[in-house]
């Protein structure tokens, strides 16, 4: 979290030294000789593409996801050339809002985006995007809902244990100096002239796949195959390649792939147990190998909760650079438990990556909650209200504490696996 919130003076820092450099001053970050001159240029370079911004953990450029506070979590953005994936909750309904999250913070920063799906028309994804908010409308929806909840906390501050009001704060609401992604409005739409200016390329499944193509001896789909020849054809043709620059300004492919390992895709890992893996897991090994050398960055989702052998799991988990999962409460015990009624959702961090290394990193985080209010997708930490009533009897504090055991290991207070609230 500390990493996040210097990533502004970081930034802006770094800028400083290369100015410094431009006149003749050698600083411990600067080389001498003529290497110096072509790092900096090539530096500037990276710089300059609009929306982005180095890592100030290790240099690496960075896109936002279009969610700020997903932001914050892995560890500044999303690294360009790296593999995001997105576990569907169980009714594909939060999925989809990252997934239109992140194709939106494309539109609004002048990114080509490649959108791709067997369910929906990449045409028809569009049209569902999320409005951006101005800073000003950001700012009185995070103070509204604060307001709202004021007097409810101002009533119980004094009474909740001293080691809650110490735990690190999440920035959920807008960061001036350190903020990189955009606020988005889910309940209006984007304007369609910003659609229209914007550059696309869809691949919709059931278009592009033909019936009559035999069966290839690498044991791909006829949509994986399709699909990394017309992701090939973007990267090469339009210059996101490095081997052929751009001719104009810099600029990032942004790829969002729906869906994938789903029957519609024509994979069968999630309709059976000893479904055949190789098909996704080689489909998922040259993609990586696509982006590693371009100037791109891809979202995926996937539904994980139908592939019932967990080894291909593991597979995949290892063959994506992060992985985000997302629990819905609709459906399960937590949706009616009053513990949870400020939350829809837990999500999980499992992997971040640790670029150029065969090991990644696992987020020291793990008691995250979501929820979608009227306009905003919000990230928070996970805060099981305090009992503060006299009159509530063992049995059901008992009763309220067993369906918080199905949190996990290493989520928040309650995962050592006590019967009763241990505040």
């Amino acid at each position: 979290m500390a990493a996040v919130a210097t990533c502004g003076t970081g930034a802006g820092s770094t800028g400083s030294m290369v100015a410094a450099g431009g006149k003749n001053n050698v600083t411990s970050f600067q080389r001498r000789g003529p290497r110096a001159s072509g790092s900096d240029s090539s530096y500037s370079r990276l710089v300059s593409i609009a929306g982005t911004r180095p890592s100030v953990r290790n240099g690496q450029l960075l896109v936002s996801t279009g969610l700020p506070a997903l932001d914050q979590l892995l560890g500044g953005g999303l690294a360009v050339g790296t593999v995001l994936l997105i576990e569907e909750d169980k009714y594909n309904i939060y999925s989809s809002l990252l997934f239109k999250y992140f194709l939106a913070e494309g539109i609004i920063n002048g990114h080509t985006l490649l959108v791709a799906s067997a369910k929906e028309d990449p045409a028809d994804i569009l049209q569902e995007l999320p409005a951006p908010l101005l800073d000003d409308n950001v700012k009185k929806d995070f103070d509204e809902d604060a307001c709202n909840h004021k007097t409810a906390e101002s009533n119980i501050k004094m009474k909740i244990a001293w080691r809650y009001q110490l735990l690190p704060k999440m920035e959920a609401g807008p960061v001036s100096s350190s903020r990189f992604g955009h606020y988005y409005d889910t309940s209006k739409k984007m304007p369609q002239e910003l659609i229209e200016a914007s550059k696309w390329h869809g691949f919709f499944s059931p278009e592009k796949s033909s019936s009559t193509l035999n069966i290839e001896p690498c044991s791909l789909t006829h949509g994986y195959i399709k699909l990394l020849q017309f992701i090939q054809n973007i990267i090469y043709e339009e210059g996101f390649d490095g081997s052929n620059p751009q001719k104009k300004q810099k600029n990032i492919l942004r790829i969002g792939i729906q869906n994938l390992g789903s029957p519609l895709w024509g994979d069968d890992i999630c309709c059976t147990e000893n479904g055949n893996s190789h098909s996704l897991t080689k489909f998922l090994y040259v993609l990586r190998g696509l982006l590693r050398t371009s100037l791109s960055a891809c979202m995926i989702t996937m539904p994980t909760h139908l592939i019932q052998n967990k080894a291909i799991i593991s597979r995949v988990t290892n063959l994506s650079d992060t992985v985000v999962g997302l629990e819905s409460f609709i459906g399960s015990e937590r949706e009616t438990n009053p513990l949870y009624k400020d939350y829809h959702g837990l999500i999980h961090i499992r992997q971040i990556p640790r670029l150029n290394n065969l090991i990644y990193d696992v987020s020291d985080v793990k008691d995250l909650a979501f929820k979608l209010k009227k306009k905003l997708f919000t990230i928070e930490r996970l805060h099981l209200p305090p009992d503060l009533s006299d009159t509530v009897s063992r049995s059901s504090k008992q009763d309220l504490a067993e369906p918080s055991k199905l949190l996990g290991p290493g989520c928040g207070v309650m995962a050592g696996g006590k019967k009763h609230l241990d505040f």
